[in-house]
């Protein structure tokens, strides 16, 4: 049961994430078999990924935390989620909703949301407040928006200001998943604070599911986030979700062959 349970017309109404077209920047990057690493926050927050694997369907909450830094030195505390799915075919549905203050007791209002159809190559991104489908096929004999995720690497990478900790294995949502923690180390010239900074990344990868389940980010400059894959179902989710809204106007971006 994804979180509270509402549907817009034709699809469920509820990756990736908040304020900018991350799932779109997404989409014109190269592919692989996982989504890119989480960047962390500046003014937003990117999510988790679903990635358009066949035979791997589910559907899932994905809970955003982020604690912002602000010039004088205090900091704001914002939450949101954004439901996500695939299925079978791997279709893949994702979402993007408002970070709200931690007090914010409601939904966070839907911003956008992507479709994505590996067979037939068809990216749909759908926005709340025009109302328009934009679509484009894409014409790579390689699947888009398999989008890189961070898996541990074979072996750890360490060198002068940068260093990986593999963590191991851990369960979450009743999948196995392993851990990643970067380390990245700002010289005083360079981080804009007059003193050396430490940014921490920290990836934990579920194989089973081609997704990051956790990840954890943190910036001394801008602040934490977490975001988490939580409410993992595992059964086929209603067709309905990759559907458009009979409320929106399709529009065609395909690019002409020159």
């Amino acid at each position: 049961m994804l979180r509270n349970g509402a549907f817009l017309p034709g699809f469920l109404a509820a990756i990736l994430m908040t304020l900018t077209c991350a799932p779109r920047a997404a989409a014109q990057e190269a592919v692989g078999q996982n989504p890119p690493p989480y960047r962390g926050v500046q003014t937003h927050v990117d999510g988790v990924f679903v990635t358009p694997v066949p035979n791997v369907p589910m559907t899932a909450v994905v809970e955003v935390q982020s604690t912002q830094m602000l010039d004088d030195g205090t900091s704001v505390s914002k939450k949101t989620f954004n439901n996500i799915a695939r299925d079978s075919q791997g279709r893949i549905y994702n979402e993007r909703r408002a970070l709200e203050p931690d007090s914010f007791d409601g939904t966070p209002p839907i911003i956008s949301m992507h479709i994505y159809d590996p067979s037939t190559k068809l990216n749909t991104f759908m926005e709340v407040d025009t109302r328009l489908a934009r679509q484009s096929v894409r014409l790579e004999t390689t699947p888009a928006l398999v989008l890189a995720q961070s898996r541990p690497s074979v072996a750890p990478v360490n060198r002068p200001g940068y260093q990986e900790q593999d963590l191991g294995t851990e369960s979450m949502e009743n999948v196995v998943v392993h851990g990643l923690r970067k380390t990245r180390t700002i010289p005083a010239n360079a981080s804009g604070t007059g003193k050396p900074v430490v940014v921490t990344d920290e990836y934990w990868y579920s194989e089973e599911l081609h997704l990051n389940m956790l990840v954890k980010h943190d910036d001394p400059r801008t602040g934490q986030q977490t975001v988490a894959v939580t409410q993992v179902n595992r059964s086929e989710p209603s067709p309905s979700m990759f559907e458009i809204p009979a409320d929106y106007k399709i529009v065609d971006e395909t690019p002409v062959p020159r």
